[in-house]
């Protein structure tokens, strides 16, 4: 068989995609800065007579 044929061809393969790191990336790339609304960017529209529905608690589970 032409084994050595095709491993060569694989490890060929394989060092043409994964043979070199990638670019480095700064720092200053790496951050993004956007400005906060009012009150910090904190949501006022909070209303707590329905979050009971989302509580997830095991003695409300099990009806306790």
């Amino acid at each position: 068989m032409n084994q050595g044929a095709t491993t060569d061809a694989a490890e060929a393969a394989r060092h043409a995609r994964f043979g070199r790191l990638p670019e480095r990336i700064r720092f200053e790339d790496m951050k993004e800065v956007v400005e906060s609304g009012p009150n910090g960017g904190a949501n006022t529209s909070y209303q707590d007579t329905g979050a009971w529905r989302t509580f997830s608690c095991l003695a409300l589970d099990l009806a306790l």
